[in-house]
C-alpha cells in the first residue's frame, strides 16, 4: 500500500505541475503580456502567492472535493474502486492539461476534472451515475463566463480610455481617478482575498476577546485602510520620473502597471488556494481510505503535507512549462498595456465573484480571455487575433468529452487487470 500511496503522490503532484503550468499561467499572462512585470519576476510573484494560498487555504475546497467529486455513498460497500476511479481522474487530467499547455492552450483544470469524474463514474456505476445537472451548469458557464467578463472589461476600459488615456493632460486626470481605482481594486479582490485573511483576527476578537462582531467588518475596514494607503502611495508614486531603466516611461502606464502587479498577486494567491483541490483531492480521498478503510462521505481532515505537495507542483509546473499559456493570454490575443491589462484582470475578479454568488461553476481562463477580448473590441476589433481564439475555444469545447474519454478508458483497463 505504500508503494500505491507514493504512486498517486506522485500523480498529484503531476497534475499540480500541469495544473501551474496552466492556469497560474493564465492569472500571470497579462500582467507579462502589458510589460507590467517581467516574466521572471511574475514567475516569482505568482510562485510565492500560488504556494502560500494553497497551503494555508487549499484545505476547503480540497474537503469538499474529495468528498463531493463523485457520490461517494455509492462506493461505500467498494473502496478500493473509488480509489481506482480516483486514480484515472489524476492520470486523465494530469495527460489533457499538459497536452494543452504544449499547445499553449489555456484550459480548465475545474471541466477537467468533472469531465473524468464522468468518465469513470459511467464506467463504474452506469450513466445515472453522472450528475447531468453540473454538466448542464458548465456548459451555461462555457457560454457566459467569456461574455460577462468580456463586457464588464470592455466598460472598465472604455470608461478609462473616454476620461483619463484621451485626455490631453493624462496626469491630472489620473490624478483624480486614483481614489476610485483604488478602491475598486481592493474592493474586488478584497471581496475574494480578505475574508480568509482576516477570518483568524475576527475569531480571536469573538472567542477570546469576548467582543462579538459581524464577519465582514474586519475585512471592509482593512480594505477602507489599504485603499486610503494605496490612493496616497499612487499620487507619490505619479509625481515620480522612474528609474532610466524603467521599462514603462509613460507616468500613467507606469502607475497602471503597479496596480495591475497588485491585482495579479490577490489573483495568484486566490488561485492558489482554490484550484490546488483539483490537483490534491483524489489524493487526500486515497490516504483517508487507506487510513479508515471507508470511502470519505463527511468532512475528512487535509494532510499539511498533501497541500505542500499541491502547492510545490503548482510552482514548479509555472517556472518551467508556464511560458506558452503566458505568452498566448499576454501576447497572441490582443497587444496589451498596464492600464488594458489592469481592466482585463478586474473583469476577470468581478465575473468570478457574481458566479460564485450566483453559484455557476466558472473559469478563470474562460474569463480572462473574454476580458481580452472585449478590450480588443473596444480599442479596434481589427487588432483581435481571430486564429488564436478559434484554437482556445476548440480546447474550451473538448476538454470535458477528452477528460471523460480518457478516464473511461483507463478506469475499463484498470478494471480489467485489477477486478
Amino acid at each position: 500500500m505504500l508503494i500505491t500511496l507514493l504512486f498517486v503522490a506522485l500523480l498529484a503532484f503531476y497534475v499540480a505541475w500541469n495544473l501551474g503550468a496552466n492556469d497560474v499561467a493564465n492569472a500571470m499572462g497579462t500582467s507579462v503580456g502589458s510589460k507590467a512585470v517581467t516574466l521572471k519576476q511574475a514567475l516569482i510573484i505568482a510562485g510565492v502567492l500560488e504556494f502560500t494560498g494553497a497551503v494555508l487555504f487549499g484545505h476547503e475546497v480540497t474537503e469538499t472535493l474529495a468528498t463531493k467529486i463523485a457520490n461517494p455513498a455509492l462506493f461505500a460497500a467498494t473502496p478500493q474502486l473509488f480509489v481506482t476511479g480516483m486514480v484515472t481522474v489524476l492520470i486523465s487530467c494530469g495527460v489533457w492539461l499538459q497536452i494543452a499547455t504544449s499547445r499553449g492552450l489555456p484550459v480548465s483544470s475545474s471541466h477537467a476534472v468533472v469531465g473524468a469524474i464522468a468518465g469513470f463514474s459511467w464506467v463504474a456505476l452506469g450513466v445515472g451515475a453522472i450528475d447531468w445537472s453540473s454538466i448542464g451548469l458548465i456548459t451555461i458557464g462555457w457560454i457566459l463566463t467569456p461574455l460577462i467578463s468580456g463586457a464588464i472589461a470592455a466598460l472598465f476600459y472604455s470608461q478609462i480610455k473616454h476620461w483619463i488615456l484621451d485626455q490631453p493632460n493624462q496626469v491630472v486626470q489620473l490624478q483624480e481617478w486614483i481614489p476610485w481605482l483604488s478602491t475598486a481594486l481592493l474592493g474586488v479582490f478584497g471581496v475574494i482575498v480578505l475574508p480568509s485573511l482576516t477570518e483568524p483576527l475576527t475569531n480571536f476578537v469573538i472567542e477570546q476577546v469576548g467582543f462579538t462582531i459581524p464577519a465582514y467588518d474586519i475585512p471592509l475596514l482593512t480594505g477602507a485602510i489599504a485603499a486610503v494607503g494605496l490612493t496616497i502611495i499612487s499620487w507619490r508614486q505619479l509625481g515620480d520620473k522612474g528609474d532610466k531603466g524603467e521599462i514603462l516611461p509613460n507616468p500613467v502606464e507606469r502607475l497602471f502597471g503597479r496596480f495591475q502587479l497588485l491585482s495579479a498577486c490577490f489573483v495568484a494567491f486566490a488561485h492558489g488556494s482554490n484550484d490546488v483541490g483539483n490537483a490534491i483531492a483524489p489524493l487526500a480521498a486515497i490516504v483517508y481510505i487507506n487510513r479508515t478503510g471507508n470511502v470519505p462521505i463527511d468532512g475528512i481532515t487535509i494532510p499539511l503535507w498533501i497541500l505542500i505537495l499541491g502547492g510545490a507542483g503548482i510552482v514548479g509546473g509555472l517556472a518551467v512549462w508556464g511560458k506558452k499559456v503566458i505568452a498566448t493570454i499576454g501576447e497572441n490575443i490582443i497587444a496589451l498595456q498596464p492600464s488594458s491589462g489592469f481592466c482585463a484582470e478586474l473583469a476577470t475578479a468581478t465575473t468570478i465573484l457574481i458566479a460564485s454568488r450566483l453559484g455557476l461553476p466558472v473559469s478563470t481562463s474562460h474569463a480572462l480571455v473574454g476580458g481580452v477580448v472585449g478590450i480588443g473590441l473596444v480599442q479596434n476589433i481589427k487588432s483581435i487575433k481571430f486564429q488564436t481564439l478559434k484554437g482556445i475555444a476548440a480546447a474550451w469545447l473538448i476538454t470535458i468529452p477528452v477528460s471523460a474519454a480518457l478516464s473511461a478508458a483507463i478506469f475499463s483497463i484498470a478494471q480489467i487487470l485489477f477486478f
